[in-house]
């Protein structure tokens, strides 16, 4: 193997007679020897970049990316470099773009650090959509538990109730909910400071927490509950076939959901979420003994029938309300009826038109229409005392269409005067049972007394009074022996 010193000389002598053969005479060597040599050194000489198309604008290219701090696209810059000189395609000048924004992240990156949780410090929140059903999603930092709340809407009530259902869930308070630039929550934005709605203010001044939210376009801030909101959809909203006509029966699976992956091994934490919830809990601010009540009241004055009207529709209030003006609250498939805090009545919500009854707040099951006998001659009247018998021999007379109810009652308040009170009572009562209405069927019934057999059930023993007669002795049957 030649040395350094008599490869560069060969290649030297190449260089100087310029063909293989000259230089091989020249160093003693053939001329195969000379070729490998020289293309040895054309491999290890660095060549210079090819050129581009876009080679005269890429400062340009630059300073803007550096300018903007890489936010800049490729067709918002495409004109100034279309007025610089470039003549390429688009297509070309999107990769140029592309590679400088790619080198000045490279250089600029402003790193992350982990986060550090502290028990009872941070709850995070979000929301998600799935078409029309909305799910609100809560996870608190340090234990990981998790929380699910399904709505049709994600308005400033909704999302501070399903806030104030999470407390409940939850047991307790966290010092800061964390929050993105959320519309419902969000007031205004002064030199990017958010301010919190009013509403929200004083629904965290009630709860006793600090409310924060995330950079703009930050999503990575809050990373715990955005992998929360993708885990709901594509584990529970999904496979569940959940829907917003139905929202009873969304939040009950999601209940069941939580309960399931709370007590689930958490990956990130390598524990159990509601064996460190019993921890946590101790550390959270107390709930209020008052509830806070978010959202718009609705009022109403409770009718004569016992009832609120709210959407067309009827729900039933316990009667000694009658007159008092309630408060009505809608969510999630349901509405609330309360009275100087104290819920007097919940009704699922029901169509325009229809009737939402308790049958407690009457005082029991509705019991059918009674018509009450209202006498007015002296037949009538007369007839009237002998009691229920009476009521029911009437109503099932007129039932049975007899149009002949009024002359036959003379008669049957005559047969009283002659047969007596408890006979003429037997003998109604007998009617009744056999649907016998006429005057003379009672006559009858009167004429027969007690020898005619009772209406008994299908295999009860058939009871009748037989005739009374003198009996003999067996003695006197004995017969005498003759002698």
């Amino acid at each position: 193997m030649k040395s350094v010193r008599e490869r560069m000389d060969i290649i030297a002598a190449y260089r100087e007679v310029g063909s293989y053969h000259g230089a091989a005479e020249i160093c003693s060597t053939t001329p195969k020897t000379v070729k490998r040599a020289v293309e040895a050194a054309e491999r290890s000489e660095p060549r210079p970049p090819p050129a581009h198309n876009y080679d005269e604008v890429a400062d340009l290219v630059a300073q803007r990316v550096e300018k903007t701090k890489g936010r800049i696209s490729a067709k918002r810059l495409l004109p100034a470099a279309k007025a610089a000189g470039y003549l390429g395609s688009d297509r070309n000048f999107r990769r140029l773009v592309a590679d400088e924004k790619r080198n000045w992240r490279t250089d600029n990156h402003r790193g992350r650090r982990p986060g550090v949780w502290e028990p009872g410090d941070v709850l995070a929140i979000d929301w998600g959509t799935i078409g029309t059903l909305h799910v609100f999603c809560a996870v608190l930092a340090w234990s990981r538990t998790r929380f699910v709340y399904f709505a049709d809407n994600e308005r400033s009530e909704t999302t501070l109730a399903a806030l104030a259902a999470c407390f409940e869930f939850l047991g307790g308070v966290p010092k800061t909910v964390l929050a993105d630039r959320m519309g419902c929550l969000k007031g205004g934005v002064v030199a990017n400071v958010v301010i919190p709605s009013p509403d929200y203010v004083r629904f965290a001044a009630h709860y006793g927490f600090h409310p924060d939210f995330c950079e703009a376009a930050d999503p990575a801030s809050k990373g715990l509950v955005e992998n929360l909101v993708g885990y709901v959809k594509r584990d529970l909203m999904i496979p569940g076939e959940l829907s917003s006509r139905d929202l009873g029966r969304a939040n009950e699976c999601g209940a069941d959901w939580m309960q399931e992956v709370n007590a689930a091994l958490h990956s990130e934490i390598s524990a159990v979420p509601s064996t460190r919830l019993e921890v946590e809990v101790e550390l959270l601010g107390p709930l209020p003994q008052l509830r806070a009540v978010a959202g718009k009241v609705i009022y109403r004055t409770v009718d004569k029938l016992s009832c609120v009207r709210f959407a067309s529709a009827r729900y039933s209030v316990p009667t000694q309300n009658i007159g008092k003006v309630v408060q009505l609250r809608v969510g999630d498939g349901r509405i609330s009826i309360t009275l100087l805090g104290a819920t007097l009545a919940e009704h699922l919500v029901v169509a325009p038109g229809e009737t939402s009854i308790l049958d407690d707040h009457y005082g029991g099951p509705r019991t059918k229409p009674r018509r009450a006998l209202r006498p007015r001659t002296p037949d009538e009247v007369v007839f009237c005392t002998l009691g229920p018998v009476a009521d029911a021999f009437i109503k099932g007379a007129a039932a049975s269409g007899m149009t002949s109810l009024k002359r036959d009652l003379s008669i049957l308040v005559l047969l009283e005067r002659s047969h007596g009170r408890d006979a003429v009572l037997r003998a109604l009562e007998r009617a009744v049972e056999f649907g016998r209405y006429r005057a003379y069927d009672v006559e009858s019934i009167l004429y027969a007394g007690d020898g005619v057999a009772r209406h008994t059930s299908s295999g009860d023993a058939l009871v009748t009074a037989l005739p009374v007669v003198t009996s003999r002795p067996l003695s006197d049957y004995q017969v005498e022996a003759t002698s």
